[in-house]
């Protein structure tokens, strides 16, 4: 009677012993499942993000070879501008997330397939996205050069001088657009002057050839 007891209560602990691993297993298999969709979110902001940086490119060579770029094109520049910014938070918050999560379990000296699969994607999309914000950085920057290259060419034209620190000051404060409009103005009154010196000189040689014919013909 006791030994068939004996053997009942270890089937019922054997049973139970299944079931709580069943359970650990069905939860681990949904933690994976919401971490590959968490992966599958971050790698489409990251294809989002590399796509609007071309668009970036697109922006900056549209603006700088318009002698005059319009408020349209200036204003989807920014609109890109805010919506990288925007992005790139999202992704490196959730890539924080992750690693957070990794490291706790590594704290607890844990270490499993799955742990093993999260640290993989996680150091595949941080390099992803390290490498789309580096070719961001990189187009503002080359931008913000031929912006100060071609601000010094005005100036040159117009006799206008600045130094770098001033044309720096410039691009922070968000003061360049007004500075340009002044260059513009610069520019279009020595234009006028040069016109204006070619009337006078094509006047006073018809005033000349007229004293002179004049002169000749007494």
């Amino acid at each position: 009677m006791k030994a068939s007891f004996k053997v009942a209560v270890s089937c019922v602990q054997a049973k139970d012993s299944d079931d709580d691993e069943e359970v650990v297993q069905v939860d681990r298999d949904h933690f994976m499942d919401e971490f590959f969709e968490q992966v599958e979110e971050i790698r489409g902001c990251i294809e989002k993000l590399s796509e609007d940086v071309e668009q970036v490119k697109k922006q900056h060579s549209a603006i700088l070879a318009a002698p005059n770029p319009d408020e349209k094109t200036k204003q989807e520049l920014e609109d890109l501008t805010a919506d990288i910014k925007k992005t790139a938070n999202k992704v490196r918050s959730k890539l924080k997330a992750i690693e957070q999560s990794i490291e706790q379990e590594e704290g607890l000296n844990r270490s499993s397939a799955d742990l093993r699969i999260r640290k993989t994607q996680h150091s595949t999309l941080s390099r992803k996205f390290v490498e789309v914000m580096t070719e961001y950085n990189t187009t503002q920057s080359k931008y913000r050069d031929r912006c100060k290259d071609r601000i010094q060419r005005q100036l040159e034209i117009t006799g206008r001088t600045t130094t770098n620190e001033e044309l720096e000051d410039m691009l922070e404060s968000g003061k360049l657009a007004v500075f340009t409009d002044d260059i513009k103005m610069d520019s279009q009154m020595t234009k006028q002057k040069k016109i204006m010196i070619i009337i006078c000189c094509v006047i006073l040689g018809v005033v000349l050839a007229s004293s002179i014919g004049g002169t000749l013909g007494m």
